[in-house]
């Protein structure tokens, strides 16, 4: 009789398609419902909402799945739905479909109320039992905050209060919880608190939608299923490692969520330490996320602070000008913003990890508005090579090589080398071999959002960061923004299109180094 194959279920033929080996299969999340707060603002509405429209064109749903919009406006259920058609024939990803639609609209309902109104989330609670009884959820339910953080506990503490938060044995509910979480460190363990009286921490999903990007994603895949980068991903061949996430537009809309809480706050402090993280953490034994977060946090934990903050670290303000050929106005003329604001649009620090691997390379990252192009990137620049035979050539021809790991706009990575130039003379110049995700692969990357709600619904955390990993990413941050706080003179001016302040490049200098052009 012929021994049984692993992954087979006993009391029938095995079917290969079943095998959990097989990645031909997608992950399709089970019957539940995602709930909405702050189903009318813009991330709601250009991100969320398409995300889910495109997951379930993508057969990800089930067909028992539901979206509940809760929010103040009079809607009814009919209402809603118009917005969510109208918000995924604008934003949606995939190809528009009827049926899909039709499918999905079954399940739409709408909640209105007020976060601090008892009888608001009563009808929530209605509205979720009759979706247990008549659209199959079966008790399955995510809470979505979508909103100003200062509501995070009043919606966790009514959630608690209704019966909402607590999940009967062989169901689940989670909550979802969108940056900034928290202003600094005393904010961020107090609302990680908060949170984790009412949910366990396994049902606590912080999103970083930058995490939910593939090319964030294939930085593990480029470090540790390759063994050209990973013997050399380290101080002794690595000078240093620079993270840039630019932007060429201004607050677009958000200066009463900008003001305030600047570049750093907004970008550094969650996107860039995460992605600093990545870059330099060792092998994980799985990608369990327990085993993933702690290599992450042993990263973060290992992070050593420049002793003088003023000669490591640099901020600016754009000011007005022309960009692009358009005239563009400053952030102090900005609609919203205070005349004497000392808000950053700009930030840079150096920072060092204190491990056997890194200690000598260090990590500079950098994030701001108005500045030469839209570009996420991570390039890890390694040392020169002892020049002996290329004597004739000066050290601009050819540099240091370098692995830049592209986030966004064009997702791919580069290998900076140098080659000889053809001709009888023994020249070299740097030049670059280039992967591009569209290039290489038939399908297109799915959005951040579609990913990380599918894993919301399926229960899998490893790309969400835990509270500790957020603790210990203000406690990095929070001495940089108290050294700023102390200063008195606005931050450094830098013309719209540029890339950023004086201050900077001198960053730089001093280690005799420069920046990237991405």
């Amino acid at each position: 009789m012929p021994t049984q194959e692993p992954g087979a279920q006993s009391g029938g033929p095995r079917n290969p398609l079943r095998d959990p080996r097989d990645r031909r299969l997608s992950r399709i999340a089970g019957p539940s419902s995602l709930v909405l707060f702050g189903v009318t603002g813009d991330l709601a509405r250009k991100k969320l909402m398409p995300a889910v429209y495109d997951l379930a064109n993508r057969g990800l749903l089930p067909p028992s799945f539901a979206l509940v919009g809760f929010a103040r406006r009079q809607w009814e259920d009919e209402d809603f739905a118009a917005e969510v058609l109208e918000s995924v024939k604008q934003h949606c990803r995939t190809p528009f479909d009827q049926r899909v639609w039709d499918q999905l609209s079954q399940g739409i309902r709408f909640v209105q109320g007020d976060f601090g109104d008892d009888a608001s989330f009563e009808r929530l609670k209605s509205t979720i039992d009759e979706l247990d009884r008549e659209r199959g959820t079966r008790g399955n339910h995510a809470f979505y905050l979508s909103i100003p953080p200062k509501a995070f506990e009043l919606v966790c503490t009514q959630l608690s209060k209704h019966g909402l938060a607590q999940a009967v044995e062989g169901t689940w509910r989670r909550v979802v919880i969108e940056k900034p979480f928290g202003h600094d460190l005393e904010s961020a363990r107090a609302l990680n608190d908060i949170v984790e009286s009412v949910f366990p921490p396994d049902s606590v999903f912080r999103i970083d939608h930058y995490l939910g990007k593939e090319t964030v994603q294939n930085i593990l895949a480029l470090r540790f299923a390759n063994q050209l980068f990973e013997p050399l991903w380290n101080a002794n061949y690595v000078d240093h490692v620079q993270i840039t996430m630019a932007e060429d537009i201004g607050t677009g809309g958000r200066a009463g969520y900008y003001d305030g809480v600047g570049a750093a706050r907004d970008v550094i402090q969650n996107h860039l330490l995460q992605l600093l993280a990545l870059t330099a953490m060792e092998e994980p034994i799985s990608f369990n996320a327990e085993d993933l977060r702690a290599e992450k946090e042993k990263v973060l934990a290992a992070v050593k602070l420049p002793e003088d903050l003023s000669l490591h670290s640099a901020r600016g303000q754009f000011s007005g000008g022309l960009q692009g050929g358009e005239e563009v106005l400053g952030y102090l003329e900005e609609d919203g913003i205070p005349a004497d604001s000392t808000t950053e649009t700009f930030a840079a620090i150096r920072l060092d990890i204190n491990t056997r691997r890194w200690a000598g390379a260090p990590f500079y990252l950098r994030t701001g508005k108005r500045l030469g192009r839209r570009v996420t990137e991570i390039a890890v620049v390694f040392k020169k090579a002892p020049n002996l035979l290329f004597r004739d050539n000066g050290d601009e021809d050819f540099g240091q090589n370098a692995v830049v790991i592209r986030v966004q706009p064009d997702e791919g990575a580069t290998i900076r080398f140098g080659s000889k130039v053809p001709g009888t003379q023994m020249e070299v110049r740097d030049v670059s071999m280039d992967f591009g995700y569209g290039h290489s692969f038939t399908e297109s990357s799915p959005e951040a959002y579609e990913r990380l709600i599918l894993d919301v619904l399926l229960g899998e955390p490893p790309l969400f960061p835990r509270h500790q990993e957020v603790e210990l990413s203000w406690k990095i941050l929070d001495p940089f923004e108290e050294y700023w706080a102390s200063l008195t003179e606005q931050p450094e001016p830098y013309a719209p299109g540029s890339w950023g302040p004086s201050s900077a490049d001198e960053l730089l200098a001093r280690d005799g180094r420069s920046w990237r052009r991405p």
